[in-house]
């Protein structure tokens, strides 16, 4: 039987993401072993003496910093290398650096792991999880982006907040790219069941579209004004990882807004691209096809083109 004890999950890249991914599993304990790997070896080793240093304080949990070798046997392998995101600069502007970086850690990664699940942090997410998939025979399903799980809390953060409610009861996804053409899906947002435009008047005021289009901005803009302010985004992601990572472990079945390979939704094919998926030990075992409106469809489509020709530029 798999429990916690024997479950394995190794990290690629043990900068900010990494770190706080890690910290999360840790104090979960959601599996007995954890192997850093980092371009800097001595990076993945600090981590490792300061993760142990705390462990009298949670559960115990085998945590050391290794070489792609030592991710063999790993349930999942979550990739948070690469360059970071500077002020001003779009996660598309990523793209060059990151993506010769993807080709040589993914298949290393999968010579030494071949049966695991990967699992993509790095942006632009949407693109290096396609090229991924390009380096590697591995099924789609095994190869998971992070995608709009972050944006998706973010933005059932500013509604709980607008409507006065726990985050944990907004019902409502962001979809498509991770990035500046993500779509909100208004069509199908609730509250405990019931739609926003009819949750508004329970609180005794009208629903306004033009408050819920600024606080998609918020939602989209949330990572330029957070690198603004402190350099980077790190813990939320971290802990959206720990969702991804936790579903797959326990073979929950979660529904989570990750970025995986579309095969004809909405009319996108051959580019990754987020939607709901049921994401289970297996990885993503089904992606959902909601019932939007017809301009949050062309929405979508127009993020997958996006992503197309960028894709297509960078050769």
């Amino acid at each position: 039987m798999d429990t916690p004890g024997t479950r394995k999950v190794g990290v690629v890249g043990t900068g900010f993401v990494g770190s706080s991914f890690a910290f999360a599993l840790m104090v979960r304990r959601l599996a007995g072993e954890l192997v850093l790997v980092d371009v800097n070896p001595e990076k993945a080793i600090g981590e490792e003496m300061d993760f142990n240093h705390g462990l009298s304080f949670t559960r115990p949990m085998k945590i050391r910093a290794g070489t792609y070798a030592d991710l063999a046997g790993s349930n999942v392998v979550v990739i948070a290398a690469g360059t970071n995101q500077k002020p001003g600069e779009t996660r598309l502007d990523l793209l060059a650096r990151n993506a010769t970086i993807f080709r040589e850690i993914v298949p290393q990664v999968v010579r030494h792991n071949p049966d695991g699940i990967i699992l993509i942090a790095t942006n632009p997410v949407d693109i290096l999880t396609r090229i991924s998939l390009s380096e590697v025979d591995l099924p789609p399903s095994r190869i998971i982006g992070s995608g709009t799980i972050l944006d998706t809390s973010r933005f059932r953060f500013l509604l709980g907040q607008y409507y006065h409610v726990d985050a944990r009861s907004v019902h409502a996804y962001i979809v498509g790219e991770h990035g500046d053409s993500e779509i909100p899906i208004w069509s199908l947002a609730n509250i405990g069941g019931v739609r926003l435009r009819e949750f508004a008047p329970l609180q005794n005021k009208p629903y306004n579209q033009d408050d819920m289009n600024r606080l998609f901005i918020g939602v989209r803009d949330a990572a330029y004004e957070i690198i603004k302010r402190k350099g980077a985004t790190y813990y939320a992601i971290g802990l959206g990882l720990l969702s991804i990572v936790e579903a797959i472990l326990g073979n929950y079945r979660s529904v989570l807004s990750v970025s995986t390979l579309m095969t004809g939704q909405y009319g996108v094919k051959d580019i990754c691209l987020s939607l709901p998926c049921v994401v289970g030990a297996s990885g993503i075992e089904e992606v959902l096809t909601l019932n939007i409106s017809p301009e949050e469809e062309e929405g979508f489509r127009r993020s997958a083109e996006k992503l197309k020709g960028t894709l297509q530029a960078l050769g």
